[in-house]
């Protein structure tokens, strides 16, 4: 068998080789770097219900705060500083990850990942000791730049590294990082929020140098990828090093496939504007589309400002941090069942179930809350059963997001693209992701204060249609490796029509030439 490949019975190729010990931990490793973003995600909601916190950097909304329950609850937290502290992060990111394109395409994904951690560092040691508005802010967007670079390389990273057969599980591990950093931010937050004194919060900001120091510190331990490798001329050290990755002497097939894709890349002076070719039209919608609707569930929504949510629907501060740390707690399990069925039960099926649960969730909770607050905002007192409902309800939505489009949203994008336009189109998917996050980050408190209940309406609307997206649109990609995917594209009965036979050098017509140099078909 001197090609070392095999083609299955439908056409697809399969590449020798196992689940490594070594794989295993570069993946680990490289994962990590999804805490950085959980962490900030989970700690910016924790700090902006602290009174203490409130009371020194936006003392207009503290006020509101401290005024009588029977004004109107929507609105407390209605303002433009504020909001512009929790999105400005995600502004920063938009850019760097744009710039973050070429130094993962020109320098390799571990040179990214090391950017990420080290502004990401920055950034929090300037908002632990921050005595102003503006130190906030300019922390917030270093920590933007780093989140750009980590989010860029990490989903590109892990999808070259994992066997294709288990490349769904361990790139989901990039948004199990991102739940437990959520988690671990929710925990601490409940914890500094009692320290006397009310310095707690700067504890919470400043304790973001964690994160940032295990991905700074693990990119300095990790391997390159083979594909990095020889896309920067590389060749003989990214076959030793696939050897490695693979756990099996013959690489041949796999290796020559990435040559060649390689070779392709090389071709493309203009990655950006090569994107808008007609035979990536599906790719492109895909990096797209698949972020815009990721934003659009209203996670963000959940996770930036549950403390701020729950406390807004009657909680205490105390209860409302605690409620968050209960999310939290459910996200991550939730993405544990990810990891077990992504390769399993396929990428659609998680998506569509996840789109049904969360839209019942949308919908239960919006009528909780509009039965209670109505639409002046004035719930008088609240029932524990009512906290309970409301509770259960968001965290079984939580659910439906951590197993569905949370870690799919990253790891679909990652594992479609070619690699002439990976990084070009990682960037874009990153990009948009930030752009509506920040987006939505800006104006939810407002569209809160306005739309009241009925927000949660809107993101049940986007739910539906997203649902529909999948389900008419979006191939299976599970058990296809990474540099075969151009065949779910032209089987596809709408997408065919754009990407014809032979248009992937790397692809089947590669499989059917390559059967002559000893590739077994099964």
């Amino acid at each position: 068998m001197a090609g070392g490949g095999f083609v299955v019975g439908d056409g697809q190729k399969a590449y020798p080789g196992k689940l490594t010990p070594f794989v295993l931990f570069t993946c680990v490793v490289a994962a990590m770097g999804g805490l950085i973003f959980g962490y900030d995600i989970g700690i910016s909601g924790g700090v902006t219900s602290m009174p203490s916190f409130l009371r020194r950097f936006f003392p207009s909304v503290y006020e509101k705060q401290q005024e009588d329950a029977t004004t109107n609850q929507y609105c407390q937290y209605d303002s433009p500083t504020l909001t512009l502290f929790t999105s400005s992060l995600y502004l920063a990111a938009l850019i760097s990850s744009l710039v973050a394109s070429t130094v993962t395409r020109k320098f390799g994904r571990r040179l990214s990942m090391l950017f990420g951690g080290i502004l990401f560092c920055v950034g929090a040691l300037i908002n632990g000791f921050a005595k102003h508005v503006w130190m906030l802010i300019v922390g917030r967007i270093l920590l933007g730049f780093g989140i750009g670079f980590a989010n860029q390389s990490v989903p590109l990273y892990l999808s070259e590294m994992a066997p294709y057969k288990y490349r769904g599980a361990l790139n989901i591990g990039f948004q199990l990082s991102i739940t437990i950093g959520i988690l671990v931010a929710e925990v601490l937050n409940y914890f500094f929020a009692k320290i006397k004194g009310g310095w707690g919060w700067r504890l919470s900001l400043g304790g973001a140098v964690v994160p940032a120091l295990i991905i700074t510190l693990g990119s300095l331990v990790l391997p390159d990828t083979p594909n990095s490798m020889i896309e920067r001329g590389k060749h003989e050290e990214a076959k030793t090093k696939l050897r490695r990755i693979r756990g099996v002497d013959d690489v041949s097939q796999e290796f020559d496939d990435l040559v060649q894709a390689s070779k392709e890349s090389q071709a493309i002076e203009h990655p950006w504007t090569n994107l808008l070719r007609r035979k990536y039209r599906p790719h492109l919608t895909m990096a797209i589309m698949i972020p815009f609707f990721q934003q659009l569930t209203g996670i963000n929504v959940i996770m930036f400002y549950a403390p701020v949510l729950f406390n807004t629907i009657g909680f205490t501060t105390d209860a409302s941090l605690m409620s968050a740390v209960v999310t939290g707690s459910v996200n991550v399990a939730a993405t544990l069942v990810s990891i077990y069925g992504v390769d399993k039960w396929g990428r659609r099926f998680l998506f569509l179930e996840g789109g049904t649960q969360m839209l019942i969730c949308q919908a239960v909770v919006a009528a909780c809350i509009g039965a209670k607050f109505g639409v002046d905002g004035t719930p008088g007192e609240l029932p524990k059963w009512y906290a309970i409902v409301v509770v259960t309800f968001i965290c079984i939505y939580v659910a439906g997001f951590a197993w569905s489009w949370g870690p799919l949203g990253w790891l679909v994008p990652s594992e479609i693209f070619p690699l002439e336009i990976r990084s070009a189109a990682q960037s874009i998917t990153v990009s948009v992701n930030m752009i509506f996050t920040f987006i939505i980050a800006q104006i939810f408190l407002t569209m809160l204060c306005h739309l009241k209940f009925g927000l949660f309406l809107v993101f049940a609307f986007f739910v539906v249609v997203m649902s529909i997206f999948v389900y008419i649109f979006l191939p299976e990609t599970k058990g296809i490796p990474i540099e075969e995917m151009g065949q779910v594209w032209r089987s596809h009965w709408y997408w065919s029509r754009f990407v014809e036979d032979g248009e992937y050098g790397n692809g089947l017509e590669m499989g059917k030439s390559s059967s002559n140099q000893g590739t077994k078909h099964v």
